[in-house]
This record gives C-alpha cells, structure tokens and sequence, in this order.
C-alpha cells in the first residue's frame, strides 16, 4: 500500500465504479477469469437506466452505421440464452428470457418501406448475413391476431427477445455477491486517483486501492473518465414508460414499442428526449406512447393504467459504446452503452475477458468504439 494512505483502505484486485447492469455484467465476468472484484455503487439515489428500461435484447436494425455494433449486437443475443441459464442455476430466479424473435411494428406504408430499407442495407453490409423478414398486414395479423386493422405491417427479427429487468438486475447481484463479490453503496465515486500504477478510489469517507478499475458508471463516466485519461463524452436521453393493468395474454414476440411482461402487463415507451437530468413524466409524450400503442392493438383502449416513469439513457454523441483502456494510465478501462440488456451477455463475456486479460476478441473490433472517434 502507498505511504500516507489510510491503513484501513480496502483492496481488490479490480473495482468496478457503478453496480447497474453493464457494471454487473463485466464485475460477474471478471469473476469467471478468477478474479477478486469490487464494486462500488452510489446507491439507490442514483440515475439508474436499470430499473426503468424496456428489458429487450434487441438486435434487428442497431448498428446500420456502424457494423462493428451490429455484430457485438448479434454476437450477445446468442450467448443470452446461455447467460441466463448461468443465472437461474446459480440463483434460483428466472429472469424471463424469451428469445422466439421480435417484431417492429409500422403504422404505415412509408414506415414500412423505410424500415425495409435500412434492413436491406444492413444485409448487404453483411453480406447477406442479417436475417429479418418484411410482413404484411396480413402476415403479422397471423402472428398476432389482435394487431390492430390500419397498422401497415412489420420487420420480423428472429434473433431478438426480452427480459425482466428487475429480475436480470437482482439475479445479477445475487450471484455476484454469492461468488464472494463485494458490492459497496456509500455513495458515489470523488475521484479515482492513479498512483504507481495502481488506483485509489474515494468514496464518501471510504478509499478503495486496485489494481485495476473499470469505469461502468453511466453518465458519472463523464466526470470520471478524465481522471483516468480517458474520456466520455456521454448525456443523458429520456424514455418515457407506461405501465398498464395485467391483462390476457395475446402478444407472444416483443415489439420496439409495446410488449407483454411474464406477469402479463403491458409494458409501452420508445419516447426520445434531450432534456438533461430531468428523469419526470410529461403529459404530452405519455399521450403519444398510449396513442401509438392503441393503433397497434386496440384491446389495449380499455385497458388501465397502473404507473409511467421517465429514466435516463446512456448516450454517446454517435449512439454507440465506448470500449477502451488508458494509455495513460493502463490498468484503467471505459466500459460505457445504452445499451445495458442486450450487451449484457457481451459484457459478461469477451468484454470482461478482453479486461482480465488486456487481450481483444478481434471479432469484437474494439478500436472502432475509442472514445477519439469523437474529435477526429
């Protein structure tokens, strides 16, 4: 230990700074390379986007510009089916993975030719390795039979699924805990300072001294990264939810703006907002998600409403994560998404490998997510 540091500093071999679901995934990750982990989280005060997600693990349609997300997206949702069986065995809870393919729903014809579209550019990229498939009304009402009669169709993407999110997060921090993990909440991180190749953290009136430490803190990223010469150029985007009365089940796939949970309430969102750290609901947004939900399924006009949250995305200037180590100060990595349930797999995965190791999966092309892409 450093001269002058408090003799009661704890030590690990790597810490992890934010206990939500990236930070989680790497920290369960990093415990299967046999590793000893520390995570330090603010709490229950924080802007967590695990509590108030939508829960997919989505892949149809991200990374049309940048195929490099694309595949680190395709690439976790087939490890997901393995990652939560990992997690019911260890656990005991069922995190309500289902993975029968899901469904973009178009409202209308030009929706639907626009979608088509991207997804035949995202093929050829691929070199026709992207499955989807274009439905008609017609087709999708055979899927669905209580799609709603204007919706003009929807893309089909069979590789997309969902979850509970409380659940993941809960499984998550049981088995981290229960691998001999230490999940520390006293507040949130001051400063990480570098120090001999080594880093000590403060927190509230704790220091935590490491020799490796992983910055999974969402939006506290950006004032953090910088002490480690790193840099996360990251703000936050509201989603609004709304949450209504369990009802009949009637949708099998999930959809990008309505899904059906395993206690069957009616989960619908998709709201996109520049607001700052403002996390509150809003009549005229709530008003559009209930409106477009409606069209889609008109069962849905009776039917109660039970609560509506706002929560904070994530977001990089380009959409995309941020993957990298310090130059400056190596042993310091960046580990930064919106994207928390579908990469979750990924980040438990080749992710916490590529950290214990400092050796990349060159599948993953991890260079294209440094934060320098920003100011080229």
């Amino acid at each position: 230990m450093s001269a002058g540091v408090n003799p009661d500093c704890r030590e690990t071999k790597v810490a992890v700074i934010g206990g939500g679901l990236v930070g989680l995934a790497v920290a369960l990750g990093l415990q299967d390379q046999g590793l000893t982990v520390s995570i330090v989280d603010e709490g229950d005060i924080a802007l967590r986007a695990s509590r108030g997600n939508f829960g997919l693990v989505w892949v149809q349609g991200k990374g049309d510009t940048c195929p490099a997300y694309a595949r680190l997206s395709r690439s976790s949702a087939l490890r997901w089916g393995e990652f939560a069986k990992q997690l019911t065995a260890s656990t005991g809870i069922d995190v309500q993975l289902s993975q029968v393919g899901g469904l973009y729903i178009c409202l209308t014809e030009q929706e639907l030719e626009q979608r088509r579209l991207l997804l035949e550019a995202m093929r050829q990229e691929h070199d026709g390795n992207y499955p989807f498939e274009m439905l008609n009304h017609e087709q999708l009402k055979a899927k669905v039979p209580e799609i709603g009669p204007t919706v003009a169709g929807a893309t089909w993407g069979p590789e997309d699924g969902h979850v509970n999110p409380l659940l993941l997060l809960r499984a998550m921090a049981q088995r981290f805990i229960a691998e001999g993990g230490r999940l520390l909440t006293s507040g949130p991180v001051t400063q990480v300072e570098p120090d001999n190749g080594r880093f000590r953290i403060h927190c509230g009136d704790q220091q935590l001294e490491t020799d490796r430490v992983v910055l999974a803190a969402g939006l506290g990223n950006r004032e953090l990264a910088p002490q480690v010469g790193l840099s996360a150029p990251v703000v936050p985007n509201r989603g609004q939810v709304l949450i209504a009365e369990r009802v009949r089940h009637f949708l099998d796939y999930p959809t990008g703006h309505v899904r059906q949970t395993g206690e069957g309430t009616i989960q619908c969102g998709d709201s996109k907002e520049d607001v700052g750290l403002d996390s509150s609901t809003t009549t005229d947004v709530v008003a559009t998600i209930a409106r477009r939900a409606i069209t889609m399924f008109p069962l849905l006009k009776h039917v109660r409403l039970i609560r509506s949250w706002g929560a904070l995305r994530v977001m990089t200037p380009d959409g995309y994560p941020i993957y990298q180590q310090s130059q400056q100060y190596p042993g310091a990595f960046l580990v930064s998404c919106h994207s928390g349930v579908t990469l979750a797999a990924a980040h438990a995965g080749p992710i916490a490998e590529w950290i214990a190791t400092g050796i990349a999966d060159p599948s993953l092309s991890l260079e294209e997510f440094h934060a320098e892409r920003f100011s080229l």
